[in-house]
């Protein structure tokens, strides 16, 4: 709701000071719950809990997740300026230096739990209204489950063994519990539990479109069920899955698919512009502002340092495409993906992209030399406008940002940043993992018209990629899986292409590395990926993925400490 109420920053919903010189007055900046119980002052309490979505900073950049899905999942390198620059990244990177002290974690998870408390705060009055009092109730309540339960996902992909509080929980009983309290299934299924609330009780559209909808809700139970399903054991590893859950996630999927409240957007680029915001493809999406009476706007500030050093924007290079990435756009003579040796010849050295044929995905999401920067054909990316080329290369990721004509754009010295949507969960997301859980129940005869409606997209999604003279910027060449003509569609085929193609739909949207872990595979494509990574860029040297160890951050140490000790390591931490 841009320009609109909702998406304001409430630091704590209502500030009451008093001004008597008695010493009984009220303390300023402190909210006492008997002067909440109003509906208008619940309504604001449900918006602080809405605003704790976009309130990531360049440095905990948890909006986006580029600093730990995709930096981490292979997809990017941290870039910037040199390895010292945001360092905490670098760590992440290369995993073999990773610490349990460091301070990125450690603000990730603050902010994340803040982002829970003040959905518990507002879960903990609308408990206490009366529904002729406050007519919403039962809605608004579904809206903040559903932010909760966003939350509690990030805490959990990120970091595995969380404590989970509630609305319930007395505040003096907080240091009580531990984050071994519940296992790994029973805290994905109490995250579970929140989305099943929101999709009981949430309307199909809202009057002000920016709150959550019955197709959000129902799009991320299917994804939680998803990671649900692969069952893994302490050390992390996929032991088996769960074919109920599975069969769950087909039956959301389908009532998000024939809603028909939902399609693909006619061109991939539409995701990403923010004259296309709140499209057909838009799921569930973080709303930022600017111009809405705060000092710096409500602009996503998580991407502040990701644009590219040159005049119209000016910092800070973060965020850069890797080789293998750029790679794994490269197409065959049928059309498709190059699934087992896509990174066997470099195409980054020669920067030939003519006469090896790409998906059209390609230049959506990488910044190129020689190629125009977000549709702008008077504003051909240099390699230049990168902060350290001799450390991370000459691309730069696009998807995040915006041109510097566009009127969401914001300057806030020396970052930058723009009010555009952030998409979560796009219908494409839907289709694949559909197709996702389909494939694993034995049934991927249905999911190839899934996989291949989204290569269609693909297909037509040429138009702006073009040069000045009008000329197609790179050879695009992409087609669809049809068994019997160019493939082979068996269970092992299909799981392949699969996982394939959602690296190229979400590349450098910070879903990667979770995707692997997911899988099982983390360790197996990582340590690969570095095997022929740490020849191409100086920077990886040394890096290592250890198995049954780096599929999760540690549990911040400073939280071990507040804990006095509460808190268990992760294992192999």
């Amino acid at each position: 709701m841009k320009n609109s109420p909702i998406i304001l920053l409430v630091l704590t919903a209502i500030l009451f000071s008093g001004c008597s010189k008695s010493l009984e007055k009220l303390p300023q900046g402190v909210v006492f719950n008997e002067n909440l119980k109003t509906p208008e002052n619940v309504e604001a309490m449900v918006i602080s809990a809405y605003s704790a979505l976009g309130n990531d900073h360049w440095s905990v950049p948890y909006t986006t997740m580029w600093a730990y899905g995709s930096v981490r999942g292979g997809d990017a390198y941290k870039g910037g300026g040199g390895t010292g620059d945001q360092n905490d990244v670098h760590a992440y990177e290369l995993f073999s230096i990773n610490r349990v002290d460091l301070g990125e974690s450690d603000g990730t998870w603050f902010r994340l739990y803040v982002g829970v408390a003040r959905c518990n705060a507002a879960l903990a009055l609308l408990n206490e209204m009366g529904d002729d009092v406050f007519p919403q109730k039962l809605m608004r309540t579904a809206e903040v489950r559903f932010l909760r339960a966003h939350f509690y996902f990030l805490l959990k992909v990120l970091f595995k063994r969380i404590p989970y509080i509630d609305e319930s929980v007395e505040k003096s009983a907080y240091q009580t519990i531990g984050n071994d309290l519940y296992s790994n299934e029973e805290l994905w299924t109490k995250i579970a539990d929140d989305f099943r609330f929101a999709m009981q009780y949430l309307p199909v559209t809202q009057e002000e479109s920016s709150r959550i909808t019955k197709g959000a809700a129902q799009s991320y139970l299917a994804k939680t069920l998803l990671y649900q399903s692969y069952v893994q054991d302490e050390q992390h590893n996929v032991t088996s899955k769960d074919q109920a859950k599975l069969n769950e996630v087909v039956a959301y999927c389908d009532s998000v698919i024939n809603s028909g409240r939902y399609r693909l957007s006619d061109d991939f680029a539409e995701n990403f512009l923010s004259e296309y915001e709140k499209g057909p493809e838009s799921v569930f999406a973080i709303v930022f502002s600017k111009s809405d009476g705060t000092p710096q706007g409500r602009i996503n500030a998580g991407v502040g340092t990701n644009y590219p050093m040159n005049q119209e924007y000016g910092c800070c290079g973060f965020h850069q495409p890797s080789s293998n990435l750029v790679n794994a756009f490269k197409t065959n003579a049928n059309g498709l993906p190059l699934l087992d040796n896509y990174n066997t010849n470099d195409i980054v050295p020669s920067g030939d992209f003519k006469t090896q044929s790409f998906d059209t995905r390609l230049d959506h999401t990488i910044a190129i030399p020689g190629h125009p920067y977000k549709y702008q054909k008077n504003l051909v990316f240099q390699a230049s406008w990168n902060r350290d080329n001799a450390t991370y290369g000459n691309f730069m990721s696009m998807k995040e940002t915006v041109a510097y004509t566009d009127p969401t754009f914001m300057k806030y010295p020396p970052f930058m940043s723009s009010a555009k949507d952030w998409p979560v969960i796009r219908y494409a997301d839907v289709l694949l993992i559909k197709a996702e859980a389909l494939i694993e129940l034995g049934r991927e005869q249905e999911a190839l018209p899934l996989i291949n409606a989204i290569r269609q997209r693909a297909q037509k999604s040429a138009a702006r990629l073009t040069q000045a003279d009008g000329t197609a910027t790179s050879s695009y060449f992409i087609n669809t899986y049809q068994p019997g003509v160019n493939c082979v569609w068996s269970n092992d085929f299909a799981r392949k292409a699969l996982r394939f193609e959602r690296r190229l739909e979400f590349a450098m949207e910070g879903y990667r590395f979770f995707d692997l872990v997911r899988w099982g595979i983390a360790a197996e494509f990582i340590n690969d990926y570095f095997s022929v990574e740490q020849g191409r860029t100086p920077h990886l040297a040394g890096a290592a993925f250890k198995k049954n160890r780096d599929e999760y951050l540690p549990i911040p140490q400073n939280q071990i400490n507040f804990s006095q000790g509460l808190y268990r390591q992760n294992f192999g931490w």
